[in-house]
């Protein structure tokens, strides 16, 4: 059984309300469930909010597009994603559960690539596979995939601040487990397509307001296509640094 873990919440600092903002009179929340919900390999999705007062617009969006909202932690997130697991195991009966984690910032996150990933998990007989260990597509277009057993051993085992908020980066640091970095076959990783500020909003409103009419199910490539035939797009985002939300985690454990 894989299990899609979506995280969410409306108090991100640099861009408030984010995953609510809406294009075309739709969330980008929306956007983001609607190309999960189309994957081949995810058999259930959930959203993954906190039990902060701010989050309950969040629960109403599930309620309002029939799709499982779980609450808890706002900031470990690795608990979290944990007991949202292991109550959908315990409650569902499920001996061998995957869990697939994504972030609410990638509302045009390929099906294509998350497919993919998931299954060269399985064909590798990996603990952790993922595009990110070494990224080489765009951010944004981030899945990871880890087993039950793996998320429970760093849920009971991490102990940084650091590994708490980020979930699998305790698991991306160990040697304890099999791992498997799936790769794109050109490096687009400098290609920022999520939404973290204002700048990325920019950006991925233009290329929905462009390409979801036309094609709902349109690919990484098809953006990086339109982003060539309009080059100036390549620049709206371009002064902000990738993983700039870890590298400041990071730097508070001491990390870095």
């Amino acid at each position: 059984m894989n299990l899609a873990i979506l995280q969410a919440r409306m108090s991100s600092t640099r861009l408030p309300n984010k995953v609510l903002k809406k294009v075309n009179g739709k969330e980008l929340l929306a956007y983001e469930c609607e190309r999960l919900l189309k994957s081949k390999k995810i058999d259930k999705l959930i959203i993954a909010t906190s039990n902060d007062k701010s989050d309950d617009a969040i629960e109403n969006f599930g309620t309002e597009n029939n799709i499982k909202v779980f609450r808890g932690s706002l900031d470990d997130v690795l608990s979290r994603y944990y007991e949202c697991a292991k109550e959908f195991r315990d409650k569902e009966n499920i001996d061998d559960l995957n869990i697939i984690r994504v972030t609410g910032d990638c509302p045009i996150i390929d099906t294509e690539v998350i497919d993919e990933v998931i299954k060269s998990f399985e064909e590798n007989d990996c603990e952790y596979t993922s595009n990110t260990l070494t990224p080489t597509y765009p951010d944004g277009m981030d899945i990871e995939i880890c087993t039950f057993s793996a998320l429970e051993y760093t849920y009971k085992n991490a102990t940084f601040k650091s590994d708490r908020e980020h979930v699998t980066l305790y698991i991306k640091n160990s040697d304890k487990f099999k791992k498997f970095n799936y790769e794109a076959k050109n490096d687009f990783s400098n290609l920022r397509l999520t939404v973290d500020e204002q700048n990325d909003f920019d950006l991925i409103k233009n290329i929905l307001e462009n390409l979801y009419p036309v094609n709902h199910d349109f690919t990484y490539l098809d953006v990086i296509s339109y982003m060539t035939k309009n080059p100036n797009l390549f620049f709206v985002n371009s002064n902000i640094q990738r993983d700039e939300g870890l590298d400041k985690s990071l730097k508070e454990d001491g990390r870095k």
